[in-house]
């Protein structure tokens, strides 16, 4: 079986992916190694095209979360990241292939994973295949305050802001992504978990609905 974990940035997904791996025993991978993988086998001519959040972030001193989200609107963020994800299908589709066909299964994880790219998966590999859910936040208020409780090591949203307003910032472009995530979701009946309230009951929630 193949599980695949989507949602945007900071709800939740790398948290379910290994409370998962550890109840059943099986490898989890984030799509952001897959990310970094694809790039070394893309011409670095078209980073700027294949991988625009990337390049995005190197820019106009906008390393910083501070800089980046006072430059960039919500909009601009999630559409960047959108076409970022779409370099990296392929990536993450051959991890999919390869492991349906050793028999294995896989926990996938990250925002790369749509609700569009997860049908196109199961049709072509099988619903009996393939589990889904979609993890959201839509509180932004909520998000800013929670993010500071992190103890992830080397956040790097903790770590590159350092201005409150910033968080707010990020929340809101969570909840906007969150917003169009549900949509999409809706309209293949996938499963979406709400994660502002009640973090760990609906972890477990997510863990016992994919089982």
């Amino acid at each position: 079986m193949i599980y695949l974990i989507g949602g945007p940035p900071r709800c939740g997904k790398t948290t379910l992916a290994k409370a998962l791996s550890n109840k059943l025993c099986i490898s989890w991978v984030s799509c952001d190694t897959l990310d970094a993988v694809a790039k070394v086998y893309i011409p670095r001519e078209q980073w700027r095209q294949r991988f625009p959040y990337s390049t995005l972030r190197r820019e106009g001193g906008a390393r910083d979360n501070d800089t980046f989200y006072r430059q960039h609107t919500a909009r601009k963020i999630i559409s960047v990241l959108k076409r970022e994800a779409r370099t990296t299908e392929d990536a993450i589709e051959t991890v999919i292939a390869c492991e349906i066909a050793n028999g294995n299964d896989m926990i996938i994880e990250g925002y790369h994973l749509t609700p569009v790219f997860v049908s196109r998966m199961q049709k072509k590999y099988g619903k009996s295949c393939i589990r889904t859910v979609f993890l959201v936040k839509i509180d932004a208020e909520q998000f800013a305050r929670d993010v500071q409780k992190s103890t992830t090591p080397n956040d790097w949203l903790l770590v590159l802001t350092k201005q409150q307003e910033t968080f707010t910032r990020v929340g809101k472009m969570v909840a906007l992504f969150s917003r169009q995530i549900e949509e999409m979701a809706g309209k293949y009946t996938y499963m979406v978990f709400q994660m502002d309230m009640d973090f760990q009951k609906n972890i477990q929630r997510a863990i016992k609905y994919l089982v």
